[in-house]
């Protein structure tokens, strides 16, 4: 399988690329120390089309394929993790679940303000005891007179309390089986519940190490009522086609790294030519020379390993252990070259406005979000028959 960009998808990267570095760039360490989301550069995004990408003209999407939104979030993740976790939550956790799972009249209600990116949609999969283990989920909801009512709560998720999030989409148990051996299964059921919902209470945003910019919030549900017809999908398909959105995610989660290791390499390279020491540039000691090649290994086979994932998803072929992979591969990358950055530049590493410490602060939860580094271990082991 060919790994070569069209020209269209050249373009398309390097208008993100130029967009990063005019706008998003100058803005990240005042929107960092602010812990603001910057909302004019979300509407030049959605000006630009970023939200809509991945979506169908007839529901204000751009019409591309999956690739072309991860080119654009690791554009984006070169200069500022935050905006582009804001863009790959948005569209391949907030929105997609609609389009792979929503009725007609839901796509045509909600896609297509999202695709403009006019309105930013959340994913609430993870509680307190659940996330990959499905069968920890305690949010419920009933059917009661024609409508849904939802119980239980949501942590860690994402563009659920901006100003332009105008809902979530939520699994909740809504019923219950006993298996032969006596064991209970639980029946998970989506559903999508609007912002401003009676009883849907979103938390204090979290006090994060990194991301600082980007929007994260625990959720509550009080016997929130939503109508019999906002079901995302089949009753009892809940955890099932969130796993599917999971797994497509990662693989825009895995450009988000890959930019991110980029970010590092660049800023390496800079650095080490022109920071002067003994009187040469830093980069003509091999050890640093040597660090940066290993850099520059790490980003290309991150990026190869997307592209291979989000390739099998064009070609609508399996993609599940290709995800994990790329997703593993590409936030080792982001981690190790963000610790390797951090260490060619010293003292100027270690200050805030610097990027490089900014990648340092925002890697680790690459290792963490969107299934953790020994999930992709299991689902790339049990892909191999282990």
């Amino acid at each position: 399988m060919s790994h070569e960009l069209t020209a269209e998808q050249e373009h398309l990267s390097d208008e993100v690329r130029e967009f990063a570095d005019s706008v998003v760039a100058p803005a990240a360490y005042e929107y960092d120390t602010k812990r603001e989301l910057p909302y004019d550069i979300l509407a030049q995004m959605g000006e630009l089309g970023l939200f809509g990408l991945p979506f169908p003209v007839e529901y204000g999407g751009q019409g591309k394929d999956y690739l072309a939104l991860c080119l654009a979030v690791e554009q984006l993740a070169r200069v500022d993790q935050s905006i582009a976790v804001t863009l790959e939550a948005g569209v391949g956790l907030g929105a997609m679940p609609i389009l792979r799972g929503g009725t007609e009249a839901q796509k045509q209600e909600w896609l297509p303000m999202l695709a403009r990116g006019e309105a930013l949609a959340g994913f609430g999969l993870t509680e307190a005891d659940a996330g990959s283990d499905a069968g920890g989920t305690r949010t419920t909801a009933f059917l009661k007179e024609g409508e849904w009512v939802i119980n239980g709560t949501k942590q860690f998720i994402t563009n659920s309390g901006t100003r332009i999030t105008r809902l979530v989409t939520v699994t909740a148990v809504t019923g219950e089986t006993v298996r032969v051996d006596g064991s209970v299964k639980k029946e998970l059921t989506a559903f999508l519940v609007p912002s401003g919902t009676p009883g849907f209470v979103v938390g204090p945003s979290y006090d994060k190490v990194g991301w600082h910019t980007s929007d994260t919030h625990p959720l509550t549900f009080d016997d929130v009522r939503v109508p019999e017809a906002n079901m995302l999908g089949a009753r009892g398909r809940g955890f099932a086609n969130f796993i599917q959105t999971l797994d497509e995610g990662r693989v825009a989660f895995a450009a988000l790294c890959t930019g991110a290791a980029q970010g590092c390499l660049e800023e390496s390279v800079r650095h080490a030519r022109t920071r002067n020491v003994f009187g040469h540039p830093i980069g003509e000691n091999q050890h640093i020379a040597f660090r940066i090649a290993r850099m520059q290994a790490r980003v290309h086979a991150a990026r190869l390993a997307y592209y291979d994932a989000a390739r099998k998803i064009g070609a609508g072929r399996p993609f599940k252990k290709e995800a994990s992979l790329a997703k593993l591969i590409g936030s080792e990358a982001a981690m190790d070259n963000a610790r390797d950055a951090t260490q060619i530049f010293g003292g100027y590493g270690f200050l805030n406005e610097n990027p490089v410490a900014r990648h340092y602060r925002d890697s680790k939860v690459l290792e963490i979000g969107e299934g953790t580094t020994e999930v992709q271990l299991m689902v790339i082991a049990r892909e191999l028959g282990f």
